[in-house]
């Protein structure tokens, strides 16, 4: 090789090498090129997440370990806390305020207007049998007048072949003293067979608590006679239209009246039950049994005229109000 050629080889090689080791110097340090993530399906907001499809209960909630979340790298800020997301808010303790708003006092009776209201009642109308002997019945009451201050009206009685056997009617000034609370003063007329009775009564009847109805008259009368009638009654709602009523009223006399069968001191106590099905809320008929029976000087007096100190009677009737 001649001088000449070997100067040029030379300064070929030196020329060419360092770009060729550049470029094998690119491609050693180039990293492998990632292959691209296959395409999937984008998840589903949990919006529309169908929970219901899920098996809930064969997730394994003992295996998470909770310790290890780091809360104060979260950004709580970016929780939607707007007005109408209340998910998640704690319940604020009812304040004394609160509970006066929520429940005001029920001592003073509020007026419902001024307007004149009027109520009936016919709660027994009815045909009753017993010992073979068959007779009609009724009780009813009503009032007329505002919220406070109404003027009442109570009667009952028995009938026996279209003629009343003993009977009373009473009218009463009514005034409200309590919520479900009156006080009653008024006069009362007895009559039917037999001399008639002319009272004077004071007495008070309102709802007691538990839904018991209650009622109780003193009576003072002529020739220094008085008297006093109390009565109960309870309604069992068996259904919506299938109601028990019980009921039990007692009469007590301050002295003899044999003319009309009656003695001195608890003198009878009537109790019943009454089985009603309300076809409509203001009328129902009623199936039932009625007990009456006579105590102390009274008995004595019924004993004396052949009579019997207890009677038991299977009721029929309806009741109406309006």
């Amino acid at each position: 090789m001649s001088t000449k050629r070997l100067v040029a080889a030379l300064t070929v090689f030196f020329c060419v090498a360092p770009a060729w080791a550049q470029h094998q110097g690119h491609d050693m340090h180039m990293a492998p090129a990632k292959k691209a993530p296959a395409k999937t399906a984008p998840a589903k907001k949990a919006s529309s997440m169908d929970h219901s499809q899920m098996d809930h209960s064969q997730m394994d909630y003992s295996k998470m370990d909770y310790s290890k979340m780091d809360h104060s790298k979260m950004d709580h800020s970016k929780m939607d806390d707007a007005p109408g997301n209340t998910a998640g808010a704690p319940v604020p303790v009812p304040t004394e305020a609160d509970l006066a708003a929520a429940f005001p006092p029920v001592h003073a009776h509020h007026l419902h207007g001024t307007s004149i209201q009027s109520y009936t009642l016919i709660d027994r109308f009815e045909v009753q049998h017993g010992d073979g002997v068959s007779r009609q019945a009724w009780e009813a009451s009503g009032w007329i007048g505002g919220d406070v201050q109404k003027l009442t009206w109570r009667t009952e009685g028995h009938a026996h072949d279209g003629k009343v056997e003993r009977a009373s009617a009473e009218l009463f000034y009514s005034r409200g003293i309590r919520p479900w609370w009156d006080v009653v003063a008024g006069v009362r007329h007895d009559f039917g067979q037999g001399p008639s009775r002319q009272w004077v009564g004071v007495g008070i009847q309102g709802l007691a608590p538990y839904k018991f109805e209650v009622n109780a008259t003193l009576y003072v009368g002529d020739q220094s006679r008085t008297a006093l009638r109390a009565g109960v009654e309870y309604d069992t709602l068996l259904t919506n239209r299938w109601i028990l009523q019980w009921h039990a009223e007692a009469n007590a006399y301050g002295k003899d009246d044999l003319s009309l069968g009656i003695g001195s001191g608890l003198s009878n106590i009537e109790a019943g039950a009454r089985l009603r099905y309300e076809i409509d809320r203001k009328f129902a008929p009623y199936i039932g049994v009625d007990h009456d029976h006579a105590f102390g000087r009274t008995a004595d007096v019924r004993k004396a005229a052949g009579g019997k100190v207890g009677d038991t009677r299977v009721v029929a009737g309806i009741r109406v109000w309006f």
